[in-house]
């Protein structure tokens, strides 16, 4: 097969669309999510029978259960979907937003408005949700999108991408603005993250490796989504019962998504009181604990943790915990492994909340609640294209606002520059 050919044809084709999307009614947009709603539910049967191929292969390759549950589709996730496309399209539409405008001593009336990236390569691993969650969030930015999932998930990207690219087409979006790339040899990734004639920003969501990969061969500009080794600090003025909680909920509600906590970090004067407790709920649920030499002796049965523990993104039922000397130690820590996505103190000391605030740098800092809440939806941003960990040009959850850019627009009377 001709690669540069076939590669070419669908960049030249979101290029072309893109062109036409900047001229899209808000109406139109939201028409087409809707529709695109609906035909989920219509042909959720087919779409669940492609994923189950996908598990199955995704089984004998001994995926992690973790894995396993990202890459799953059922009624349930399809409806969330669903749900999804018609939340978006009840957001507000972003484009020609007016930012700023002023004017200028010789009369120039200058204005900041909102609009379009322009075309958008979406490079993602596992989740298939990312498949219609991007496609909407893109669609109502007014940007293309050019979709490459996972070998994993190829057989559902397919089916989910066929029901929402027709659903799209039919009440008037123009063709090319939402292409899957349903081919899995990776020279296509190699050669998507070089067209620049066509593409104006990649954005790639999975592991470690597919965005060292990415951002090493590309470009095209990157925005860098998703490596989340997330902490907890169990601050020595914490409600404990509530940080038991918060713990649980943020390492066993979804383990295998890039919000989960991996490391828990425990002021050594609550230690004692705490750990015990924590341990045998997180056993009970099945979470393999790995600790520093500190806590050998108070949590049985726990594993001894290594340097490499503190630098790994499990997701998995693992946590790895160490015990902490005060919470400079604790902030050294996540200055040290943290991957700037999310971060949470628990404690009753309002000064230590606002030090923690202050000095922790993450897209999201959190006093007294899970990580698991850095998500587009929980923001109110709708869906979301992925949760942002660098500083430019978006950080945090990336929902509408984040795929756009701004244009100035100058009116005069004659002005020249002297």
């Amino acid at each position: 097969m001709n690669f540069d050919n076939y590669i070419i044809d669908i960049g030249r084709k979101a290029k072309d669309a893109s062109r036409i999307m900047v001229t899209v009614s808000t109406i139109t947009k939201n028409d087409a999510l809707l529709n695109m709603a609906e035909a989920l539910i219509i042909n959720k049967d087919t779409i669940i029978k492609e994923n189950m191929k996908d598990m199955e292969l995704g089984r004998k390759n001994n995926l992690s259960l973790a894995m396993l549950d990202r890459l799953m589709i059922n009624d349930q996730r399809i409806e969330k979907m669903a749900e999804g496309l018609k939340n978006v399209a009840n957001l507000q539409d972003p484009i020609g937003e007016g930012i700023k405008r002023w004017k200028r001593p010789n009369n120039l009336d200058i204005s900041m408005v909102r609009v379009p990236l322009g075309v958008i390569g979406m490079i993602y691993e596992s989740r298939p949700n990312v498949t219609v969650d991007a496609a909407a969030l893109c669609i109502k930015a007014g940007n293309s999108i050019i979709l490459r999932g996972g070998t994993e998930a190829i057989n559902t990207n397919k089916a989910l991408a066929s029901v929402i690219i027709e659903a799209a087409t039919l009440v008037g979006l123009p063709e090319g603005c939402i292409q899957l790339i349903d081919k899995v040899d990776r020279e296509l990734v190699n050669k998507l993250v070089k067209m620049n004639e066509y593409v104006d920003v990649i954005i790639p969501r999975g592991g470690k490796g597919l965005k060292k990969a990415i951002i090493a061969n590309a470009t095209v500009p990157v925005i860098e989504t998703g490596s989340g080794i997330c902490h907890i600090y169990v601050d020595e003025d914490a409600d404990l019962n509530m940080a038991q909680e918060i713990i649980i909920n943020a390492k066993t509600q979804r383990p295998g998504v890039c919000n989960a906590v991996e490391t828990v970090l425990v002021h050594k004067n609550v230690a004692g009181a705490f750990l015990p407790k924590l341990s045998k709920k997180l056993y009970e649920l099945g979470v393999e604990i790995r600790i520093c030499e500190k806590g050998i002796g108070i949590i049985q049965g726990a594993k001894a943790a290594t340097d490499a523990d503190w630098a790994t993104e499990y997701l998995d039922l693992i946590l790895s915990i160490k015990i902490v000397n005060s919470m400079d130690d604790a902030i050294n820590h996540i200055f040290e492994y943290g991957t700037k996505h999310s971060e949470a103190i628990i404690t009753n000391n309002y000064t230590n909340s606002q030090r923690f605030l202050r000095e922790v740098d993450a897209s999201c800092v959190y006093v007294n609640a899970s990580t698991r809440f850095t998500d587009g939806a929980e923001f109110g941003f709708g869906a979301e294209i992925g949760i942002s960990n660098q500083k430019l040009h978006a950080r945090g959850p990336m929902g509408l606002v984040q795929l756009t850019t701004t244009k100035y627009l100058i009116y005069g009377d004659g002005q020249v520059r002297k």
